[in-house]
């Protein structure tokens, strides 16, 4: 699994950190942020982060 974010489309919603703290944060803006691929444990709460992201910034490549 590979993770790409699109700050441009973020629009700060949070989503992604409440679901997935260990793989995304904010930044100062409120803007998402990649902290670290996700681990074999964090796999789940990435994807549903990516499914819950309002903009469609998070995008989950599978494989």
């Amino acid at each position: 699994m590979r993770i790409t974010v699109d700050s441009d489309r973020c629009v700060g919603a949070g989503q992604c950190v409440l679901n997935a703290p260990a793989v995304f944060d904010q930044d100062d803006d409120g803007l998402v942020t990649l902290l670290a691929e996700p681990g074999a444990d964090q796999e789940a709460a990435a994807k549903l982060a990516g499914a819950l992201c309002p903009s469609g910034a998070i995008t989950v490549h599978e494989g």
